[in-house]
């Protein structure tokens, strides 16, 4: 009798172990997913080291979970998705004037971003995501006239 309450004491306990190591790599699984997650940060200037009316950086590759935070450095600054310039399915975003922004990029892809009232002169950058190829459908997207080679040096960096 004795050996069969210390059996199933015995069972009982691996019972317990078991489920709480499988809720450890559970815990464990998901802090290291948020742990892995980075945040960037991209100022929206006037005057940057590649003239004026730019996001610095322009480029950015960064991997799906990953965050941007968009800073406006000056006045008179947002950040908008480009309607035809999302990975299918995504709605995209535009932020408020002169209000520091931050999103989240969970699918992998290519994003064209714009500020909106420096649209037309260029205030163009491109975010990838994850491993992605650049959608030839971009390159025949009509931008502005000096948006259209900044977008043409984004393609050509993100395409190395």
């Amino acid at each position: 009798m004795m050996k069969l309450k210390r059996l199933a004491n015995l069972r009982f306990c691996a019972r317990q172990l078991s489920v709480s190591a499988g809720l450890a790599m559970v815990v464990a699984t998901g802090f290291s997913i948020q742990a892995g997650a980075e945040t960037f940060e991209v100022k929206m200037l006037n005057r940057g080291e590649k003239g004026s009316m730019v996001f610095e950086p322009d480029f950015l590759e960064i991997a799906p979970g990953d965050r941007v935070r968009f800073v406006p450095s000056h006045k008179s600054h947002n950040a908008a998705t480009i309607d035809s310039m999302v990975p299918e399915g995504i709605e995209g975003f535009k932020s408020r004037i002169n209000d520091e922004f931050e999103t989240g990029f969970e699918k992998p892809g290519f994003y064209g971003i714009k500020c909106s009232p420096h649209y037309g002169m260029g205030m163009v950058m491109l975010i990838k995501v994850g491993d992605a190829v650049l959608p030839q459908s971009y390159r025949t997207v009509e931008v502005p006239g000096r948006a259209k080679p900044r977008f043409e040096e984004l393609f050509e960096r993100a395409e190395k």
